[in-house]
């Protein structure tokens, strides 16, 4: 099992030892104008202020559409969001799932990750295989059916 991602605001353990953690998956419409220099500036922002804020996840960016999951203490990952909705990049921001749980996380190592709309479902399954908590592997099996059934359409017709 990898070892959680830790930063000076992580999150609190639970009972079982596993860290409390919030998780949020969105997508939205990139504006006019968002091109690959707006979506490399996203990422270097997200890998110098994530760790600081115990936020880990990845980025998807295809046809025009960001999918985006982020987890990470509530607080940190809920005021992201406010930014993200905030931020002129972005448009009609649509939350897609939200939970908060004990659980280890998904993306340990992940900053945040720039994948492409052509690599999701390859980083999913790998999520899949790698992940030993119940939670996770329920929440991936449900993205990956969604995906497989042309659910996120847009983002697999990147190529």
């Amino acid at each position: 099992m990898k070892a959680p991602h830790r930063s000076q605001s992580d999150e609190h353990s639970s009972v079982n030892g596993l860290p409390l953690l919030y998780q949020t998956i969105y997508c939205s419409r990139a504006t006019a104008g968002v091109d690959e220099a707006a979506v490399a500036n996203i990422i270097a922002a997200a890998r110098r202020m994530n760790p600081v804020l115990g936020v880990t996840g990845l980025l998807v960016c295809g046809s025009g559409v960001f999918f985006q999951w982020i987890e990470g203490p509530r607080d940190n990952v809920m005021q992201l969001m406010d930014r993200i909705r905030a931020d002129p990049r972005h448009e009609h921001v649509v939350t897609l799932s939200e939970t908060e749980e004990s659980r280890e996380r998904l993306f340990p190592q992940w900053d945040m990750e720039l994948v492409s709309a052509s690599e999701i479902r390859d980083v999913l399954i790998d999520a899949l295989d790698d992940t030993e908590d119940e939670k996770n592997t329920a929440s991936l099996s449900l993205i990956l059916a969604h995906l497989e059934a042309g659910g996120i359409a847009e983002l697999g017709a990147v190529a």
